[in-house]
């Protein structure tokens, strides 16, 4: 029964008269099912063997518990991530699900990726945005304009992040005269907000004790990031601080496709933190193109000038009989001019140059007068102390030393002879105690409180 049935069916499907197609055009159609069924998908999976080949396409497998993916993302996707893929990475991929004809592979063609989590994270950033946006946290009307001449220009970052390196450069490089200091703090983790708020608080705290120094503007600045990385500037505390606080603030996080909340609520925005202290420094760049395009429109208006009077003294000088005097006069005329121009473009340019000084000068004369004044007063003080320590001690020690010279005078043999004692000694020069101690007839010599004797024992007892 069996073999005879199966033969039959066979038979059958020899006979039918069915297209036949080749297996490229089977993976064609497959391909199209595929792309038409799964398109705009969303897939979370952990990321392994991840490949990067020079071509800038990044392939690897998305995989689970229950199953794994070949997947693949070109470079005009990949270029625009804000974070570099990992093996081992848990990633929320969209796309669309393909196959690659040549392999029949089936494969997810992935057009943007986000790390797991960070999904929710900008559910988070779009409630809170839109929830200060309904405030009027971000009205235009309300930002601080920027001062044109910032003296003193705060920077509240992480000390060892590269970002106040390359802030420090640009300012130093744009506007010398300019000072800049770095107020730290963390600028990553869960503690960031809070060091972030106690950064600003502390711009407020020196403003109110040095008013002659006070900060001018503030650059809240770190480097890019993932969303995590970032997630210190989203924080609703930080926001509001940054929305009362009265000195304009230049938010430069991130790089230029990364938006914070603190950017949104800062009285400007920068793209990177080299633009925020481009920003600020916008006037003293633009007074070098002025002094620049003075120095070029001088220059032409002197070579037009001269052209103008070498055509005058070409006419003049067809028009007369001799002309050779008056050339020689109307040359010494431009000789003349032409000196005088000279002084006036040199004169404009020191005056600029002076300009620069005294505003350099200006910042920092007060600061460094009430230095000078006050280390003045310290050495002044200190010096009075050292003379009053040094003539006490010198009176104890004179004390000391009277007191230590009557105590030896009133103990000293010498002070003995003088109440009519003497002292006796052998030729070594060995005081005698005791008469056993020498013999008669060996010498012995006495000293008296005045004087010495010379003696001979004859008799002993």
């Amino acid at each position: 029964m069996t073999s005879r049935y199966t033969s039959v069916m066979c038979a059958d499907i020899v006979n039918q008269e069915e297209e036949v197609i080749s297996v490229g055009q089977l993976n064609q159609q497959a391909k199209r099912l595929l792309e038409n069924q799964f398109r705009g998908i969303s897939v979370l999976g952990e990321i392994s063997n991840l490949a990067r080949p020079s071509s800038g396409h990044i392939y690897f497998t998305l995989k689970d518990e229950d199953g794994a993916i070949r997947c693949a993302m070109f470079r005009n996707q990949n270029s625009r991530l804000n974070f570099e893929p990992q093996n081992g990475d848990q990633c929320i991929l969209k796309g669309q699900v393909s196959l690659y004809a040549p392999r029949g592979d089936y494969q997810l063609i992935v057009s943007s990726m986000q790390p797991a989590g960070s999904g929710n994270l900008m559910q988070q950033f779009d409630a809170l945005k839109k929830e200060l946006d309904a405030e009027g946290l971000f009205a235009q009307s309300i930002k601080q304009d920027l001062p044109a001449q910032p003296r003193h220009i705060g920077v509240i970052t992480s000390e060892s992040t590269a970002a106040f390196q390359d802030i420090l450069t640009t300012i130093q490089r744009r506007a010398p005269i300019s000072q800049v200091t770095l107020i730290p703090a963390t600028v990553q983790g869960d503690t960031a907000p809070r060091t972030l708020i106690n950064a600003l608080q502390n711009v407020l705290e020196f403003n109110n004790a040095n008013p002659l120094n006070a900060f001018d503007v503030i650059l809240m600045c770190r480097g890019g990031g993932s969303i995590e990385d970032l997630w210190a500037f989203n924080n609703e505390s930080l926001a509001r601080e940054i929305y009362d606080f009265p000195i304009p603030i230049v938010s430069g996080v991130g790089h230029e496709i990364d938006f914070t909340i603190a950017d949104f609520v800062s009285d400007l925005r920068a793209p990177t933190p080299t633009a925020a202290a481009e920003l600020v420094t916008e006037f003293y760049f633009q007074l070098e193109d002025t002094i620049s395009n003075v120095k070029k429109s001088l220059l032409g208006a002197f070579q037009a000038l001269i052209q103008e009077k070498s055509q005058k003294i070409l006419l003049t000088s067809q028009n007369l009989k001799s002309p050779m005097t008056l050339l020689k006069e109307q040359s010494q005329s431009l000789d003349n001019l032409e000196i005088r121009l000279s002084q006036i473009i040199r004169s404009l340019m020191a005056a600029a140059k002076q300009d620069l000084k005294i505003s350099s000068n200006s910042l920092n004369q007060s600061n460094a007068l009430r230095m000078v004044m006050k280390y003045q007063t310290l050495d002044n003080e200190h010096i009075q102390s050292m003379q009053y320590q040094i003539k006490n001690t010198l009176v104890q020690k004179k004390f000391v030393l009277k007191n230590l010279s009557t105590n030896l005078n009133a103990v000293s043999p010498l002070a003995v002879l003088d109440r009519g004692y003497a002292i006796v000694m052998d030729d070594s020069g060995k005081a005698l105690t005791s008469s056993s101690n020498i013999k008669v007839g060996e010498t012995i010599h006495t000293r008296l409180a005045n004087g010495n004797l010379t003696s001979n024992v004859t008799k002993k007892k």
